[in-house]
């Protein structure tokens, strides 16, 4: 079955959400969760405004969609995140046995390919690099902007 709706289609989405980050003043990192070609859970870091070190896009947008379906497991449930998730990230993923994750940019100080795909849950599929130069750029203007 041919969707309209495509990877570059949900990292857009992410991107939504990362420049939500941006702009208050958060490490523009964001994600959105998706089930059956919907969007089921949107977030975007919130650290600094929830004083909470896990406060990350994916922690959010996990508890989101695990509310929304009621169901702590995400198998059949894809993960679009904007930078490559960190190894508190990928073990919460790894737990909610996510069906897929997608990311756009590396992350080569705190990311959990530092340690291997095997942080994730054997089931999961992994994609990267959808939209890596957006996803690095705001990433990479956010921190020049704060130097």
């Amino acid at each position: 079955m041919l969707s309209v709706l495509s990877d570059d289609h949900f990292m857009k989405q992410a991107l939504i959400e990362a420049r939500k980050a941006y702009d208050s003043g958060e490490v523009p990192v964001g994600a959105v969760i998706v089930c059956n070609n919907t969007i089921i859970a949107r977030g975007h870091n919130q650290t600094e405004l929830l004083h909470d070190i896990t406060a990350h896009a994916e922690i959010i947008v996990i508890t989101a969609a695990s509310n929304y379906l009621g169901s702590k497991y995400l198998q059949d449930c894809t993960l679009y995140v904007t930078l490559e998730p960190c190894f508190m990230c990928a073990g919460a993923l790894k737990w909610a046995q996510i069906g897929k994750v997608v990311y756009g940019t590396s992350d080569d100080k705190s990311g959990f390919m530092k340690y291997g795909k095997e942080v994730l849950h054997p089931d999961t599929k992994l994609e990267y690099g959808i939209l890596q130069n957006e996803c690095k750029k705001l990433l990479q203007d956010f921190f020049a902007e704060r130097r």
